[in-house]
């Protein structure tokens, strides 16, 4: 009985609508159908209650580099975006040497393990030099299937994701073998065109990294990959809602035309991310962080970012206007369904981890629950 939590009086987002004055019982871990009449009532009143974020797309925060830093680091990485309402996170790596990378993909295998991550994404090295952004142009290379499989089985089962510029020799291939092991080909760091794009989509690729950022702007006589990625019913579109990576009218135009079941919101975080200004290393590549906006000390390229999914989430909703249950569907229900583990994460239901966010009336969050426990105390705040 101690370990059953009622929460109620909020407005809680449910995958079949909101409702007002809701009422959520949380027994152990687990959403519950029903509890015991005199378990512990938490007074929501006033807030709003939604699923914990999942972020698909993160390379780290809390001064900590999921990209290369040790076990210790990641775990301070992991908590300080759960202190910000994501409770899924899947640790990205950078461009890097080959070895490198799939000595730490065994070490963030470990973690994902355990449960402390969701998984591995992979955003490099087989992407286009000519879109490489933030990544190390030396150690960039084709997409080779041989390399992707090594990376794959360092891994051990736990890769998610691995952006690919599938115009490359060997990119196509590559999707095919991503998509019969289970993981998720995501087009990104492109240089394709609209046509080639199709191909890579035909092939097996399902999302698109961090949509209008590093690959060819739309244009009416070359509609480029954006259009391709934005058309077709089978590609989830990552979006960096920070107010820096894309201007509010391509986010508006992106949910448009992929409507809020193809949107997933990412943070693209690096180190500084719930962290602070300065000077970091984003994988081999230093990084000067000013003003919260992340570029490259040698060519000022950004350089992912310092966004936290619960400033998307407001931002998403107050700036940008979109309704509250679509924002939750892309900030999710989208990435958990993308991830696979929809079974258990991303909407409140009976059965699923109790991972949850409260949010004021004017979207800051004051309170997270993961698997049943309080990260941050809605009552304490």
């Amino acid at each position: 009985m101690a370990h059953t939590k009622v929460l109620t009086g909020a407005r809680v987002v449910l995958p079949t609508g909101t409702v007002d004055d809701g009422r959520l019982i949380v027994e152990g871990t687990r959403i519950a159908d029903t509890g015991p009449g005199d378990a512990a009532t938490v007074d929501l009143s006033g807030h709003w209650l939604v699923p914990g974020f999942v972020d698909m797309h993160n390379h780290g925060g809390g001064g900590a580099s999921f990209a290369g830093g040790t076990a210790e680091d990641i775990l301070r990485g992991v908590r300080t975006h759960r202190l910000h309402g994501t409770t899924t996170v899947v640790a990205s790596a950078v461009t890097g040497d080959l070895d490198f990378l799939a000595r730490h993909a065994g070490m963030l295998a470990e973690l994902a393990q355990q449960g402390d991550i969701a998984g591995i994404h992979f955003e490099g090295p087989f992407i286009s030099p000519c879109r490489k952004g933030a990544h190390d142009g030396q150690l960039l290379r084709d997409p080779d299937p041989a390399e992707v499989r090594k990376l794959l089985d360092a891994a051990h089962g736990q890769a998610r994701m691995m952006t690919l510029a599938t115009e490359l020799p060997g990119g196509l291939d590559s999707v095919r073998l991503l998509a019969e092991h289970g993981v998720i080909a995501a087009v990104g760091h492109t240089d394709a065109t609209y046509e080639q794009t199709l191909q890579a989509i035909d092939a097996g690729a399902t999302v698109a990294t961090h949509l209008f950022n590093a690959m060819p702007p739309l244009g009416h006589r070359a509609p480029g990959p954006i259009t391709a990625l934005l058309e077709d019913e089978r590609v989830t579109v990552e979006l960096i809602n920070d107010g820096t990576h894309l201007h509010p009218a391509a986010l508006q135009l992106a949910f448009h035309h992929a409507g809020r079941e193809r949107v997933a919101f990412i943070t693209d975080a690096m180190d500084a991310a719930g962290f602070g200004d300065g000077r970091y290393m984003l994988g081999p590549m230093e990084v000067e962080v000013a003003d919260g906006v992340a570029r490259l000390v040698e060519g000022g390229s950004i350089a992912g970012s310092t966004l936290t999914l619960d400033r998307a989430f407001k931002r998403a909703v107050t700036v940008d206007g979109l309704p509250v249950e679509d924002v939750v569907a892309a900030i999710s229900a989208n990435p958990a369904r993308l991830l696979g583990l929809d079974g258990r994460i991303g909407s409140l239901e009976p059965g699923k981890d109790a991972d949850l966010v409260v949010l004021d009336d004017g979207f800051d969050l004051v309170g997270v629950m993961r698997r049943g426990e309080w990260v941050v105390d809605p009552q304490l705040g």
